[in-house]
């Protein structure tokens, strides 16, 4: 009797174990299927997350632009309808103003210590002049902490199918070196004309995006809608 006690005991306790085996492989099994899954999930919305985070947002940004507007002393006969470009805000002036509220960056005006015409056809002629005199007109102004800055926007208007000099004086005057360049420009029928390669040709190897805004100038009052697209495609 007693052996048979013992035996059945031993069968009772041999399928006691072996249902206490199989319920933690059973039970690892559906864990690790969901942990799977929810990692797969997790993994597919960081996919997603990093696909719409800014590529170079979030760096210290510097707006530095040469507009005709801040360059000029007004007379006072000046023709608002002759030189509309003269009048505040100046088209490159308006543009940068754009591109600061998008990026929250730091905006510079870049000024000459002599002031130009504000009859366009006489700041024509200086220009000319300064262009072919190789001229580096002295500025106003410096940034006193250009390393502090990540990312330079360089806005200036088409002059003689290339910049106005007093922007080669300002990036001769400042390190750019190390730095992501973007370049916008208002112009007239002559388009980007020679002024991206001036300007590459002041910054040697500094990094300038090819992708630039530019606008007519007539239709840079009405160019928000466009720059704020164009800043966007750069990640701000």
């Amino acid at each position: 009797m007693k052996r048979k006690v013992s035996i059945l005991l031993a069968l009772v306790l041999a399928i006691s174990l072996a249902a206490c085996g199989k319920a933690p492989a059973d039970g690892n099994a559906s864990s690790n299927g969901d942990a799977s899954s929810t990692a797969e999930t997790v993994s597919e919305a960081a996919e997603q997350t990093a696909g719409s985070e800014p590529s170079d947002g979030g760096g210290n940004v510097l707006i530095a632009y040469f507009s005709w507007a801040d360059n000029a002393v007004l007379a006072d006969d000046v023709d608002a309808i002759a030189s509309p470009s003269v009048l505040v805000p100046g088209n490159v002036q308006q543009l940068a103003g754009w591109v600061q509220e998008k990026t929250g960056g730091d905006l510079f005006s870049i000024r000459v210590t002599d002031p130009y015409p504000s009859d366009w056809d006489d700041c024509l002629a200086r220009a000319n002049e300064e262009r072919g005199d190789d001229a580096r007109p002295e500025l106003a102004e410096h940034v006193e902490n250009m390393e502090n800055y990540d990312v330079v926007f360089l806005g200036y208007p088409n002059w003689w199918y290339g910049v106005p000099m007093a922007l080669l004086s300002f990036l001769e005057d400042h390190d750019l070196s190390g730095k992501q360049v973007y370049l916008f420009c208002s112009h007239g029928t002559g388009g980007l004309a020679r002024s991206v390669d001036i300007i590459t040709e002041a910054l040697p190897g500094v990094e300038i995006s090819d992708n630039i805004f530019d606008c007519y100038e007539e239709d840079a009052p009405a160019s928000q809608e466009a720059i704020e697209s164009w800043l966007t495609e750069l990640g701000y």
